[in-house]
């Protein structure tokens, strides 16, 4: 529910920002709407963030997945912040880098998976005796996987430019803040719809230790095999 509540505050904070001064603060109102259509088209197409989230939830609980969505969700201003310094063409002009970066976040992706699946007891069974280093330790991960993601900074500098306008009274590099906070915020709400659902399923087979057992070892293949996805990715 805070979570719920932050991106909505969020939301209306960069809609009554844009509104002021009475002039065109990014972009104009059919640019914005046209904005705004495909960023919601984007934020529901299954993906990694949402894999991800339903992931940790499945394994650890709907707390922890709770706080993997919120720290996706602070690692994904990372790379807003990059592509509005600039920092982001780095990964189009050194390939190296981007690459080396790819397979870094592949591979804590399928360490995270691995100790999931090779966990002795049902994570789920000891979060009740240590909730706050469970969710802690979701959310350190989500910032670090989301960090490790090269793709998310090479989307914002592709994506991002198509709806600004040099015009505009923001410069090119607030444009690209305030567009890259609405898309984060955007792409977050499905995310929590990822971790309510996986939550309720999760809730019926509460009681069983071999379910738990089961749900854990499927949160880690999930990883695991985001893991996979990442590293084999050609673009």
């Amino acid at each position: 529910q805070h979570i719920l509540l932050y991106l909505c505050r969020l939301t209306d904070l960069i809609i009554l920002v844009s509104k002021s001064h009475g002039e065109t603060f990014v972009s104009d109102l059919p640019t914005l709407i046209a904005f705004f259509m495909a960023t919601a088209a984007f934020a529901w197409i299954p993906g990694p963030a949402m894999l991800y989230t339903t992931a940790q939830t499945i394994a650890r609980g709907k707390k922890a997945g709770w706080m993997a969505a919120l720290g996706i969700h602070i690692g994904g201003y990372v790379h807003v912040i990059a592509a509005a310094l600039g920092l982001a063409i780095v990964f189009e002009t050194i390939p190296t880098l981007y690459f080396a970066l790819k397979f870094a976040g592949a591979i804590y992706l399928c360490y995270l998976g691995y100790r999931l699946v090779k966990a002795d007891m049902p994570i789920m069974s000891s979060i009740e005796t240590q909730p706050a280093i469970s969710a802690k330790r979701a959310f350190v991960q989500s910032v670090t996987v989301e960090m490790l993601n090269p793709k998310t900074a090479i989307f914002f500098i592709a994506f991002l430019p198509q709806f600004t306008d040099t015009g505009a009274a923001l410069p090119m590099w607030g444009q690209f803040l305030v567009l890259g906070m609405v898309v984060n915020v955007m792409f977050s709400i499905p995310d929590l719809f990822c971790v309510l659902m996986s939550s309720k399923i999760m809730t019926a087979v509460s009681h069983s230790g071999f379910a738990q057992r089961v749900a854990q070892r499927l949160g880690g293949v999930l990883l695991i095999g985001l893991g996979i996805k990442l590293a084999a990715a050609r673009n």
